[in-house]
């Protein structure tokens, strides 16, 4: 019998994009899965779902609208909402290099977005976009661990961010692709010579320069939600109010997709057909399947966290992943299928913006007058530029190049933790050397930053600012610090050998892989920062 798919219902008001809707994954007949015989046997499909920037509060506030994959996931899952990221920069790269790695940024060398996977060797295929790859990623993912128990072990990761398609298999040479501008699903030499027929296939179908014209409207009635409508500083005071339009031409189109709820439908759609293809999960052996949703995080960085906006794309999100779900289960037995979804990070409200948050008295951080004339007295003294530099609350010196000025690593930091620790907004100045003789079981920030850096990196210092501050001149809802604002994930494990029920013990990001690894029966080729969350696991 065929079957038109992955086709979320949504009510006439919701898009003007329907047609959009009914043509995801329309590709050929279903061979379910589940028509075999069930055995109790170890899972052969894990899918590991990772949506950027969504706070577990959102699965809260907005429970009691779920209908779809988050009402599912709450009500059959192994729920953590007191799940951290426990690292300092709070940033989509580190954050998804550990999802499936069980280590910190500290090991797994990804330890911002800048440093993420920027690769000048590896250009993108059939696209304009960032050449990138995983050469900075260190060490194994769960992909690399079945893969070293079973060799047939296949894998797929997509996304519409490259970091977010990539760190996730971490260097494994599996099939990873993202989003290009052209409105077209690419990877890059690093993964292949040319994108695979079923890739070019999808991609002919022009899925998102049909979107042209249409627009985002609300997808329940106005009184459905609580949060205002027409607030100035949510996109910099540019197209705040519903419905938010698609550009009338088919390119503008496709490139302006990343700010829309249709980006997380067209990469799950994506998704399933690379299931299909690849006959993912259809065999004997363990396959692995990435997926991560990247809109929450564009919509909270245009309209904030407290917006209409933000409301509603966890709404529709809740609705794609439940048509996810129902099309993944008459694929694949759901009795040999394991998932776990979390966040790379949370967001914070802009200062001035009025919040749910207790961001009252916020404000933004200038360090230059603390840092410039530090940078002046380290040139006069014959420093090169290239040896010290602050970025992502980083102080970074090198050694070598300040002895040969004469000058000590230590005394320069100590400068300017006393100048830096002086500025408005700033909450503590650290010097690296003295962060592990702190209390890291009580002292959280300390910890996050321990997590945060790898031994070699020359970090001298680091600077943590006050609760809801921003550094000075970020104009839009943000990310990235230490705080539980930024840090705090959900955790939800579903499906093969969960036992499930919500716990309110804290769980880490890195506890997901070793947790999976141990439903699956497969070890680690490293030493991990994570634990198994036996909570978790059905007994």
């Amino acid at each position: 019998m065929g079957v038109a798919g992955y086709i979320p219902v949504m009510p006439d008001h919701s898009f003007r994009a329907a047609a959009f809707a009914s043509l995801l994954l329309a590709a050929g007949p279903l061979r379910p899965a589940a028509a075999q015989q069930a055995v109790a046997q170890r899972p052969t499909l894990v899918v590991m779902v990772t949506v950027d920037q969504l706070r577990p509060d959102y699965l809260t506030m907005y429970e009691r609208q779920f209908t779809g994959g988050f009402a599912r996931l709450l009500r059959g899952g192994a729920v953590f909402l007191n799940g951290f990221q426990d690292h300092a920069i709070t940033e989509t790269a580190p954050g998804h290099a550990s999802t499936l790695s069980g280590r910190f940024p500290r090991s797994t060398g990804i330890v911002s977005n800048e440093a993420g996977v920027a690769d000048p060797q590896s250009p993108l295929l059939g696209a304009r976009g960032d050449p990138a790859s995983p050469f900075r990623f260190r060490g194994t993912t769960l992909t690399d661990w079945l893969r070293f128990a079973n060799p047939a072990t296949r894998a797929l990761s997509v996304s519409r961010k490259d970091r977010g398609a990539i760190l996730p298999m971490g260097r494994a040479k599996q099939s990873v692709f993202w989003y290009a501008t052209n409105g077209t699903f690419t990877t890059s030499t690093y993964y292949a010579d040319t994108l695979p027929g079923w890739v070019q296939a999808f991609n002919l179908r022009r899925l998102p320069q049909q979107l042209a014209g249409s627009s985002w409207d609300l997808l329940l009635d106005p009184a459905q939600y609580t949060e205002p409508d027409s607030v100035p500083l949510e996109a910099g005071g540019r197209d705040f109010v519903f419905p938010h339009l698609f550009p009338q031409d088919a390119a503008s189109a496709a490139a302006s997709l990343a700010a829309f709820p249709m980006m997380d439908q067209l990469t799950l759609s994506f998704a399933l057909e690379g299931l299909r293809q690849m006959r993912l999960g259809a065999g004997p052996t363990t396959d692995v399947l990435a997926v991560s949703l990247s809109t929450t995080d564009a919509v909270g960085h245009k309209f904030g966290p407290d917006s209409r906006e933000a409301h509603d794309q966890v709404l529709r999100l809740d609705r794609y992943l439940g048509a996810f779900l129902d099309t993944l289960f008459t694929l694949r037995d759901s009795a040999r299928v394991v998932l776990a979804l979390t966040a790379d990070h949370g967001v914070s409200p802009l200062p001035a913006a009025k919040s749910r948050y207790p961001n009252e008295g916020a404000g933004y951080v200038n360090v230059a007058p603390a840092v410039v004339p530090l940078f002046a007295a380290l040139r006069a003294a014959g420093v090169d530029t290239s040896a010290f530099g602050f970025d992502e609350g980083i102080l970074f010196l090198d050694d070598a190049a300040l002895a040969k000025a004469g000058l000590r690593t230590e005394a320069v930091a100590r400068t300017f933790v006393t100048e830096v620790a002086k500025v408005r907004g700033v909450l503590r100045v650290d010097r690296v050397s003295t962060l592990a003789t702190l209390d890291t079981t009580t002292d959280t920030v300390a910890r996050r930053w321990l997590h945060m850096l790898p031994p070699e990196l020359p970090a001298a210092a680091v600077v943590t600012l006050r609760p809801y501050w921003y550094w000075q001149g970020v104009t839009y809802s943000t990310h990235g610090s230490p705080h539980d604002s930024d840090a705090n994930v959900p955790i939800i494990f579903y499906g093969a050998g969960i036992n499930p029920g919500r716990q309110v013990r804290k769980a880490l990001v890195v506890d997901i892989a070793p947790t999976l690894a141990s439903i699956l029966g497969v070890r680690p080729m490293e030493q991990l920062d994570g634990r198994v969350i036996r909570e978790a696991i059905r007994r």
